[in-house]
Formats: C-alpha cells, sequence, structure tokens
C-alpha cells in the first residue's frame, strides 16, 4: 500500500514538474515576443497605407504591406509606459523563481516559488490589458495611437495560470503527511528486559 502511494506521489510530482516547464517556457516566449500591443494605422498613401506595429517589452517592430519588418530595441526604459516597466521587472522574477524552484525534491518550496511566479506574470499581463482596452475605447485618442492586446498576452495568461495551478498542486503535495497507521510510536529500551522495564 505504502510503495502504492509513493509511486502515484512521484508520477503526479513528476506531471506537475512537466507543467511547470511548459509554464516557465510560456513565460520566456511572454517576455520575448514583441507583441504585448499591436496596432494598425491606415494611412493616405495607397501604396504603402498600412503600417502595423508590434510593442513587446524590449522593442518594437514596423511591418510594412510589403512584408518588410524592422525591428528596434528600446533606447531607453523610460521609453516604456509604467505597466511594461513593470513588466520587465516582473517576467524576470518570475523566470527566475519558476526555473530555480522546479525540483522534485523539494516540493513545497517548488509548489510556493510556482505560485509566486504565476503571479508575476498574471499582473503585468492583465495591467497591461487594462490599459490597452482603456486608450483603446478612449476618446480622446488619435486613432492612430490606438492599441490592440496582442499575442503576447494570451500566452502570458495562459503561462501564469499553469503555473498557479503547478503550484498549487506542489503545495498539496509536499504538506507533512501524518503516520498511516494512526497508533503511537513505541519505543523499547536496548537494555535486557525486566520486570521493572517501561514502555514509552
Amino acid at each position: 500500500m505504502g510503495f502504492s502511494l509513493k509511486k502515484s506521489s512521484a508520477a503526479v510530482q513528476m506531471l506537475c514538474v512537466t507543467f511547470g516547464v511548459i509554464g516557465q517556457l510560456g513565460v520566456i516566449v511572454c517576455g520575448i515576443l514583441p507583441r504585448w500591443r499591436v496596432s494598425t494605422y491606415i494611412g493616405t498613401n495607397s501604396l504603402n497605407s498600412q503600417v502595423s506595429r508590434d510593442y513587446g517589452l524590449w522593442m518594437e517592430c514596423v511591418t510594412q504591406t510589403t512584408g518588410q519588418q524592422q525591428c528596434k530595441m528600446y533606447d531607453s526604459m523610460l521609453e516604456l509606459p509604467s505597466d511594461l516597466q513593470a513588466a520587465r521587472v516582473m517576467t524576470a522574477i518570475s523566470f527566475i523563481l519558476g526555473n530555480e524552484n522546479t525540483k522534485p525534491k523539494l516540493v513545497l518550496v517548488a509548489g510556493v516559488g510556482l505560485l509566486l511566479a504565476g503571479l508575476l506574470v498574471i499582473i503585468p499581463v492583465n495591467w497591461s490589458t487594462y490599459n490597452t482596452v482603456r486608450d483603446f475605447h478612449s476618446y480622446w485618442l488619435m486613432n492612430s495611437r490606438k492599441r490592440e492586446i496582442g499575442a503576447s498576452i494570451y500566452i502570458g495568461w495562459a503561462a501564469g495560470m499553469i503555473l498557479i495551478l503547478t503550484g498549487a498542486l506542489f503545495c498539496c503535495f509536499g504538506r507533512p503527511r501524518s503516520s498511516l497507521s494512526g497508533g503511537t510510536a513505541r519505543y523499547h529500551s536496548n537494555r535486557a528486559s525486566g520486570p521493572n522495564d517501561d514502555t514509552i
């Protein structure tokens, strides 16, 4: 019975490790892919009337209708709005937490680390989503400056939820379990048994 429980617990832990790795890969893709905010500007030039801009944490890319794409790293972190500045920091910390603690031998520590990693992805993703939707419906913002939600946001949501669920499972399996026998442990002295020897 004990061997069966240990075997099933190890299988679940390995499954959790697999999901943790998937979540971490999602965090990497979400952080690197420059598609946190996407805009489409319709200009007056019929030859090159559409310019698509993709805004990420580290760079922005411009795609012409001819298929040419140019990407440029941000010269300064101050160029980014506050939500994307925070997203840089939180996403980096999320990757460090999840990457360091996905170890089967440290189940409870891994669970807490993955929970924090998931939250540190969900928070900036939701913050960026709120600002993007708010600006999109703003009457005071020009159409050429309005943005839409990019693919990185959806990847971030998925990665964050996977990390949170995996962390919760790790925390459940990492709790100390009481003895299966339910009885009181009995310890005997190594001395030769006698009539006056007591059992502790």
